[in-house]
């Protein structure tokens, strides 16, 4: 995993737990990686691993059973997309707007290249 200067290592981590979440490949009530196989397998210190996992407990994300390790929540899918939709409303969307704006882009053209990624990356046709 390549990590971003512009945000927190801890939140690009649960960047990445959510998705596999919401992709599937986390199931729901599955076990998840221990924090010292998540550290040594995304290379950082399991500090920061942990603190990823704090956040996601406090979200209902994930859960910790004592002695056992980590696993999703049952409920994880719909917690994950309240928690990402929440970040990107209030981080993402205003700096998109801005530039939606400032370069004169219309809604038309956003759909015309929103339909093209779905269809190249999750082969999902507009119907």
């Amino acid at each position: 995993m390549e990590f971003k200067d512009n945000k927190a290592i801890y939140l690009q981590i649960a960047d990445y737990v959510c998705e596999q979440i919401l992709l599937g490949k986390w199931k729901d009530e599955g076990k998840i990686p221990s924090v010292r196989e998540l550290a040594i397998n995304l290379e950082v210190n399991p500090n920061t691993v942990m603190r990823t996992y704090e956040l996601l407990q406090n979200k209902q994300i994930i859960n910790n059973k004592r002695g056992i390790g980590f696993f999703i929540d049952e409920h994880a899918e719909k917690n994950v997309i309240s928690f990402r939709k929440e970040n990107f409303v209030n981080d993402d969307l205003p700096a998109f707007f801005r530039n939606i704006y400032l370069l004169n882009i219309s809604f038309a053209e956003l759909e015309a290249k929103y339909q093209q990624y779905l269809k190249e990356n999750f082969n999902v046709t507009n119907s």
